[in-house]
């Protein structure tokens, strides 16, 4: 899957630790889920669960970027890996639910430092004409990730305990930041030359984003687009076990049946794009993988039956990875790495925004009228949207975004 040549050494020692660490995600999810319903019996406390990172990044992506770009990325990584691990092993000796909460807040806190981290360091350490491939690999442990962490913590639950599980999850963090350990350190970091994290620092790193922004108006624009677009599926799948068991009338068992299938037309898509993301072209990447991903929300919007939710799920799971692992590429090739700590934090912070809205939101218009009519017009508008944005993507005039080299972009110029 990995290719082996020398060069792949480090990309390879990372791809390991993201994709141990997405194991740790899922065992944790499984676990946590348990836990809190455990403690509270309410539906309404586990539900909680899905806010607590929007509204944290809300206070954190401020400033988080103000102080990943002045500092080793490498060792940020490394930092939350570790606070991941340490906070995590707390939860099982936590009192009550409100002690629970403040952890994960913790936790939501070393993750909103952790994702702008490593985008930059893949940036930094990955050349630009393997990031392609890179992307593609890493959308393939994200989704063997997702069959396998939840298998584990599941088989995890039933051979120990809820608690035990996530002692032994912490594990998986630990690891992960000790493969980081053996990367190289790509940056020189003049100790003496990182600002104060002051107020003051924040606005001028805020306005150099924005400055940044508007004399890159269509990098910007198609960064942006893309998570609005992507907000609709967010919104959708806030309401998708609701959805699925109350209006399609599936059970749990295939409910449990319906993610595991999804997971693996992730895989398969993945493994395809692993194998020959070289001969597909980032713009279409992107397109076809938008256009496929939404056309698998369609069906699911429209769905009457499990076969039909399991054929728009498969669908939205293979061509997610394409999509994913290229605008992944495309932001990575056009932000300068050393401002894109800041500017990724922004636009998380934006997501965020954007997210907490459309959760409270959605909740109020199934409460007010029908779920399905709810997911259906989500669905319908989210349609419209990828094609006015593929459109954006596809224009010829705006092919010198999306070069994978510096020689081909070298030869457009001449």
């Amino acid at each position: 899957m990995i290719p082996k040549s020398k060069s792949w050494k480090d990309p390879a020692l990372l791809l390991s630790s993201i994709g141990i660490s997405s194991i740790g995600d899922f065992i944790y999810l499984v676990a946590i889920n348990i836990i809190v319903y455990q403690l509270t019996g309410s539906a309404a406390a586990v539900a909680g669960l899905w806010i607590i990172a929007p509204l944290t990044n809300i206070v954190t992506k401020l400033w988080t970027g103000s102080f990943i770009d002045y500092r080793s990325k490498r060792k940020v990584m490394v930092v939350t890996y570790i606070m991941r691990a340490v906070f995590i092993s707390f939860i099982p000796f936590a009192p009550n639910m409100i002690v629970i909460y403040g952890i994960l807040v913790i936790l939501s806190v070393a993750k909103s430092f952790f994702n702008p981290s490593s985008m930059t360091y893949v940036a930094i350490l990955v050349e630009k004409e393997k990031r392609k491939r890179f992307n593609a690999i890493r959308s393939f442990t994200d989704s063997g990730a997702f069959i396998i962490g939840p298998a584990i913590g599941g088989a995890l639950i039933l051979l120990t305990s809820v608690e035990t599980t996530l002692l032994l999850n912490a594990g998986f963090f630990v690891l992960s930041g000790i493969l980081l350990l053996f990367l190289p350190e790509k940056e020189k970091i003049d100790k003496e030359k990182i600002p104060a994290l002051t107020f003051s620092q924040v606005v001028r790193d805020f306005t150099e984003v924005r400055t940044f922004m508007s004399k890159n108006k269509y990098v910007a624009f198609i960064y942006l687009g893309f998570i609005m677009v992507m907000v609709f599926s967010f919104a959708m799948d806030t309401q998708e076990v609701v959805f699925t068991q109350q209006v399609i009338g599936l059970s749990e068992l295939e409910y449990s049946l319906l993610i595991s299938i999804t997971g693996i037309g992730s895989v398969t898509g993945a493994v395809l794009l692993s194998f020959f993301s070289n001969k597909f072209s980032l713009r279409y990447m992107i397109v076809i993988g938008l256009t496929m991903t939404t056309a698998g929300y369609i069906i699911y919007a429209f769905s009457w039956s499990f076969a039909s939710i399991v054929a728009g799920f498969v669908i939205l799971g293979f061509f997610n990875v394409f999509l994913n692992a290229g605008i992944m590429t495309f932001y990575q090739n056009n932000v300068p790495v050393e401002i894109m700590g800041r500017v990724t934090s922004i636009y998380q912070l934006i997501q965020s925004v954007i997210q907490v809205l459309f959760i409270l939101g959605i909740g109020f218009l199934a409460d007010m009228i029908s779920l399905r009519i709810t997911i259906v017009a989500l669905a319908l508008v989210m349609l419209l949207s990828s094609f006015i944005f593929s459109y954006l993507v596809i224009k010829p005039n705006r092919k010198s975004f999306y070069q994978e080299d510096t020689a081909e972009k070298k030869e457009l110029s001449m």
